[in-house]
């Protein structure tokens, strides 16, 4: 892999992990139409890893709280959020486990993510079916979130936008709905991390600068997506991604049939 190649396949990550387009989506068809390769899982993590910092620095003082409030018993509601991300995380992490293979498999088929990238267009204009409400994440939305973010393990489904979409069908309140889904990306980003860290143990020393430039450029596009989801939430815009999906979706198809 060269310099080139990390920096790009980083800024793509850093860009579609947060930005309702699919992350994984986009890392199937960018592999397929340029002809990269990626050495394992090793550099996959490492941009994970960069995404994972983006969140963290966005949302520093809210996961501040949300650790103050494990030694303080009148926090009540961080320790109910903590309990819903444990909630929302479980869906995923069963997905995970019992469906393994055919998640992988799904990796193989540019085409099958072409189709999913048009799903997910489909997902991000459901909300505008109905009207928006200003609910907080209790148990079932929790729920139907996490659900959301196990169904998005399939490449070309947006993690973001499926959770995003998720609450506020569940008439969460946008900007609480988009937190949410924030914050469930660490659980979910940090564990895949952990059980993967013995692919770092054989790393071919001549990776250290391509890997550590793509971590930095998914750091940074990670962090200005961020900024840019919460952004068009508030302004009402976050739909306008569907019609991305949709056209990138149908060239896939396009493309791959």
């Amino acid at each position: 892999m060269s310099l080139i190649e990390a920096i790009f396949l980083g800024i793509l990550q850093g860009l579609t992990e947060f930005l309702p387009v699919s992350s994984s989506g986009h890392l199937v068809l960018a592999q397929e139409l340029l002809g990269i390769n990626l050495p394992g899982l090793s550099f996959e993590l490492v941009v994970h890893v960069g995404t994972l910092v983006a969140v963290l620095i966005y949302f520093r003082g809210r996961f501040i709280d949300l650790a103050k409030s494990l030694f303080d018993r009148e926090r009540k509601r961080e320790q109910r959020l903590i309990l819903w991300i444990i909630v929302g995380t479980i869906p995923a992490g069963l997905a995970g486990l019992f469906l393994k293979p055919y998640f992988e498999a799904a990796f193989d088929s540019p085409l099958l993510t072409s189709y999913m990238l048009i799903a997910t267009g489909g997902i991000l204009l459901a909300p505008k079916l109905s009207r928006s409400g200003q609910r907080e994440v209790g148990f079932l939305s929790a729920v139907l979130i996490g659900l959301a973010q196990a169904l998005a393990i399939l490449p070309g489904i947006s993690r973001s936008g499926s959770t995003i979409s998720a609450g506020m069908l569940a008439k969460i309140d946008p900007e609480k709905a988009a937190e949410f889904s924030f914050f469930l990306a660490v659980p979910a980003i940090g564990g895949a991390v952990l059980l993967k860290l013995n692919e770092f143990s054989s790393l071919d020393s001549s990776l250290y600068v391509p890997y550590a430039a793509g971590f930095l450029g998914s750091m940074l596009a990670g962090l200005f997506a961020v900024y840019a989801v919460m952004a068009l939430i508030k302004q009402g815009r976050f739909q306008y991604f569907a019609f991305y999906c949709l056209a990138a979706g149908a060239l896939g198809v396009y493309l791959f049939v």
